[in-house]
């Protein structure tokens, strides 16, 4: 299914999804009968979960014809700064709020009220490449973080060639595309990078990429269109928006290994819970460096943040059922048929919807 995009706003008012039976329409209210539910709701964020905001705006008003919720794909950074403006209800962030942000205020939470996190979408973090001639690509965190970093600037260096025997290498000028926005993307590569290269990688994980290097430019589309459109190009995109693009292999242990779903899941479950949060924010503390087999350690986990309890009683309503959707089983399936994300286990959603329904 093709979706629309009316400016950078996602605004779907009126869509009928194929398959989705009036049983489970009428399940997504959770309780809320479809006449009690209407009004508008904002949201803004991490462009990481475009595809998959697009398909759950689609089913959830489809089963409630009266709530209108809109979506603004800006960026993680950018949709953290307008949900603490009040800009938007919900935010969505490929990285759970800092403590400083914590530390804030929040426009749309009632007085002395904070934000929670919740972990809402998995999906791995893939090198797209544009090689000439070059269809695999094998790298490690070493020589990612040397590509990066400009220290590696031709594609037939040997430190690349040692990589890839089974390859001939182009001596081709490296054109490393990044962020120039601050993302959650971003952040989530740059951990990475200096959790398993950090000879190679000094800066500490950030929002904005931290080095002077390479081309900068805007959101995920753009990083996408300049890998292909460029010669030479190697960039760093949710796996959702690979699209036709060739994909490198990462180095796992003593193997090489390719993204999946699965995969990505698998190192989601394995990593503990960030301590010393407020009761229903749920942070999660990616091990970046395991080596355990089944495991892709480029994985992004991004977040849909809310006010624990609002100001106006009716958006606390509608957020809510919304996120309640999205957190469902039926939500999770469809953002992994539509978006190529993981669906979070049993046990996370068991924690999410517990979170979820703290909010007033």
């Amino acid at each position: 299914m093709k979706f629309t995009r009316l400016g950078s706003t996602v605004l779907i008012a009126a869509v009928t999804v194929a398959g989705l039976s009036s049983c489970a329409a009428n399940e997504m209210a959770q309780g809320v009968s479809h006449s009690e539910l209407s009004g508008t709701v904002d949201g803004a964020g991490a462009s990481s979960q475009g595809s998959a905001q697009e398909t759950w705006i689609a089913a959830f008003q489809t089963a409630h014809h009266q709530v209108t919720i809109n979506y603004d794909p800006t960026g993680s950074g950018a949709g953290r700064k307008t949900f603490a403006a009040g800009g938007a209800a919900f935010a969505g962030s490929d990285s759970a709020l800092s403590e400083a942000e914590l530390r804030g205020t929040f426009a749309s939470c009632a007085p002395d009220s904070s934000a929670i996190d919740l972990p809402v979408y998995i999906a791995p973090i893939v090198l797209i490449f544009n090689v000439q001639g070059v269809t695999e690509l094998n790298l490690d965190a070493a020589t990612i973080a040397a590509i990066f970093t400009a220290e590696l600037t031709r594609w037939n260096d040997p430190a690349i060639v040692r990589l890839n025997p089974e390859q001939t290498m182009p001596d081709l000028p490296i054109t490393a595309v990044h962020r120039s926005d601050d993302s959650g993307t971003t952040k989530n590569f740059t951990d990475y990078l200096h959790a398993n290269a950090p000879a190679a990688w000094d800066a500490e994980p950030a929002d904005g990429f931290p080095f002077p290097t390479g081309e900068g430019v805007q959101g995920t589309a753009g990083v996408v269109d300049t890998v292909k459109n460029g010669v030479g190009t190697i960039g760093y995109v949710d796996a959702s928006k690979a699209g036709s693009l060739d994909v490198a292999k990462i180095k796992v242990g003593e193997s090489f290994v390719t993204y999946s779903a699965e995969a990505a899941a698998a190192a989601v479950d394995a990593s503990p819970l960030i301590e010393g949060r407020e009761p229903g924010d749920i942070a999660i503390d990616l091990d970046r460096t395991s080596t355990a087999a089944g495991v892709y350690p480029i994985v992004l986990v991004s977040y849909l943040i809310a006010c624990q309890r609002y100001s106006d009683p009716a958006q606390a309503a509608l957020v809510r059922e919304y996120l309640g959707y999205v957190a469902s089983p039926e939500g999770q399936a469809r953002a992994a048929e539509f978006a190529g994300s993981a669906p979070i286990s049993a046990s996370l959603r068991e924690k999410v919807q517990k979170s979820l329904d703290s909010i007033r």
